[in-house]
């Protein structure tokens, strides 16, 4: 691997983590943040580890870490610490996670979660890792810290298959989203999506990962679909963690998709982990960051933790290229987006695009989130009717001159 370390180094990080277990009695598990929990399973046995891999969040999930959290807390936090809770009683003894720079409390979770699970009698070691300090460099010493393992073909492979997974799942979803508002049967796109989930996370050859992409791709072209459908296009923006777990989200992409609205997503997990691991001077093409830095300058001059600068920046960037409106979707008291919220008050009326901010937390009510989300479609579709109309109207004239 090109990121080469020497064992000096590994032995010199090792000594800033925990080590009250040794690397063949470690049994490691991870937050469950939406199918991360594939790539990272497949990357994690090509290492030769133990993993457990905790249940999907949900509602016993939410109340656990509810329970156990500080008041006032947002809802990513709740739900990595029960995650924690409910992998430790699985038989787990060691936890990774990765903390970030900025006002995001995501880089204090961790030992949050630490001081929190240690009161309550659990042991176990914490593993943490800054992705954004040295990047591979450094994801490459936690890996060795929990597994040991020093062969390059299986960091070769693990990374191989991780990666490629990664990219096939978001491929999957970006397909589905595009595919399940024109459908002709409905259902359609939803089965063939967890059908290339299922097989995404059976396989096992470094080509078969590879290939993965190109497969799904022809097999979603294969459902019948509406081509002349009117469908309109709304951005999905906001905190990282909430976009892309469909339990915190409360399915919303799903509940957008079945009513004819097209969801399209600027953040994804394979494009974030390329742009954090891959080293600059290899990125030939402008990043979504960049993008979003470049798009939000007008209202936020410099990022200030979390996602917010891909906030703005997404949705300048939305109204400037047609799409028809933007969802702002955030948990209860996240410092980044509320400041982006009330950003994205002036930008609605400065750039012409209905925004929706929808806020999150385990007292947020299906029912009124729900009619919210529906409101806010009738209100799209309408103006993108009358923007047909418009333009149609302007053609008609201009064939009568």
């Amino acid at each position: 691997m090109k990121a080469k370390i020497s064992e000096r180094q590994l032995n010199k990080y090792s000594k800033n983590m925990d080590n009250t277990i040794s690397a063949k009695d470690r049994i490691i598990a991870w937050p469950r943040m939406g199918r991360i929990d594939i790539p990272l399973k497949a990357l994690m046995l090509s290492l030769g580890a133990k993993i457990v891999i905790p249940p999907a969040n949900s509602n016993e999930a939410l109340e656990l870490g509810v329970k156990n959290s500080i008041e006032g807390i947002c809802l990513p936090y709740k739900l990595n610490l029960a995650n924690y809770i409910m992998a430790l009683e699985q038989g787990a003894n060691t936890l990774m996670m990765f903390q970030a720079p900025g006002s995001c409390r995501l880089g204090n979770y961790t030992k949050m979660a630490q001081k929190t699970l240690k009161k309550m009698g659990y042991e176990f070691d914490m593993v943490i890792f800054d992705m954004y300090q040295s990047k591979m460099k450094q994801t490459l010493q936690a890996f060795w810290h929990v597994t040991r393992c020093i062969n390059p073909f299986k960091y070769y492979k693990g990374f191989s298959l991780g990666f490629n997974k990664f990219f096939a799942i978001d491929e999957a979803q970006k397909l589905l989203f595009y595919t399940r508002p024109r459908e002709i049967h409905k259902g359609d796109a939803e089965k063939c999506y967890n059908k290339w989930l299922n097989i995404i996370d059976n396989t096992n050859s470094i080509s078969g990962a590879k290939a993965l992409v190109k497969r799904i791709r022809k097999d979603f072209a294969n459902i019948q679909i509406n081509k002349n459908k009117y469908v309109p296009v709304v951005y999905l923006l906001g905190e990282f963690f909430v976009l892309l777990d469909p339990y915190v989200n409360q399915d919303i992409e799903k509940t957008l998709g079945e009513s004819g609205i097209e969801v399209q997503r600027q953040i994804w997990f394979s494009e974030w982990l390329e742009g954090v691991l891959k080293p600059s001077f290899l990125n030939k093409k402008e990043s979504h960051r960049q993008k979003c830095v470049r798009n939000a300058r007008k209202y936020m001059k410099r990022a200030i933790g979390g996602e917010s600068i891909e906030t703005i920046g997404d949705a300048v960037y939305a109204a400037k290229n047609g799409v028809d409106g933007v969802i702002h979707i955030l948990p209860f008291s996240c410092m980044p987006e509320i400041v982006s919220q009330n950003i994205l008050n002036k930008v609605s009326k400065e750039e012409d695009i209905p925004i929706l901010t929808l806020v999150l937390d385990e007292q947020t009510g299906k029912t009124g989130y729900i009619t919210r989300i529906e409101a806010f479609v009738e209100l799209v579709k309408r103006k993108k009717i009358m923007r047909n109309s418009e333009m149609k109207k302007k053609k008609e004239d201009l064939v009568n001159v």
